[in-house]
């Protein structure tokens, strides 16, 4: 079995560096074109079924990516960003400002942050990790899955495959509309093949870092 775990495309409010959450922001220009170019990678792969957060960019990336195929997609909230509570539509800088001690504890221990309102990495985990269970049922060997959903929702996910805490969740990025290959016999057993690629869209050292999460 294949895994394509992959990120929505940019939005507005991934540009100017504003938490977005659970929020329903669209794609932007940049965001469109970078789920067609996605699209355009993924024309010739084979997909078997293909499962997405029900929030509109990673809905509206999976629809890119799937192209002309007649292939249904499912939505499961279980891939949902986490909820950043009253983080949501905020800038760093304006979090910064009015509460700096959590914005840093976001930053150097995220494992033990409770969004206010909202949610924790463990909380996403929970959730997220039976999305996926449930969009792998059935597969077999030689099948291929794509999987659209958030920054935050990917890293959890990575991070339990890979083996490491929760707390090394900034050791590694997911770009826009990037690609994360697992395989496997089953979703207990999955390897990382590749992690974070987004040669699609990026050249090998472009910078693809946005400023929230």
């Amino acid at each position: 079995m294949r895994i394509l775990l992959a990120r929505h495309g940019e939005t507005p409010w991934n540009a100017e560096g504003r938490y977005q959450g659970q929020e329903n922001i669209p794609l932007s220009p940049v965001g469109l074109a970078q789920a067609r170019s996605l699209g355009e990678r993924l024309r010739g792969v084979p997909i078997t079924r293909a499962v997405a957060s029900p929030l509109s960019r990673a809905r509206h990336t999976a629809e890119l990516a799937l192209g002309e195929r007649d292939l249904p997609l499912t939505l499961d909230p279980g891939l949902m960003e986490i909820a950043h509570g009253t983080w949501e539509g905020l800038l760093a800088s304006e979090i910064r400002e009015r509460d700096p001690a959590l914005l840093q504890a976001w930053r150097d221990t995220p494992h033990e942050v409770l969004m206010p309102g909202g949610e924790s990495l463990q909380l996403v985990l929970d959730r997220a990790w039976p999305a996926l269970e449930r969009a792998c049922d059935g597969l077999g060997q030689d099948d291929t899955l794509l999987v659209v959903a958030h920054d935050a929702v990917n890293r959890v996910l990575l991070c339990r495959i890979l083996g490491m805490p929760l707390a090394q969740l900034w050791s590694f990025r997911q770009a826009p509309t990037t690609l994360n290959l697992l395989e496997g016999a089953d979703v207990s057993c999955l390897e990382v093949v590749r992690l974070n690629d987004c040669t699609h869209h990026t050249a090998l050292f472009g910078e693809a870092v946005h400023r929230a999460l």
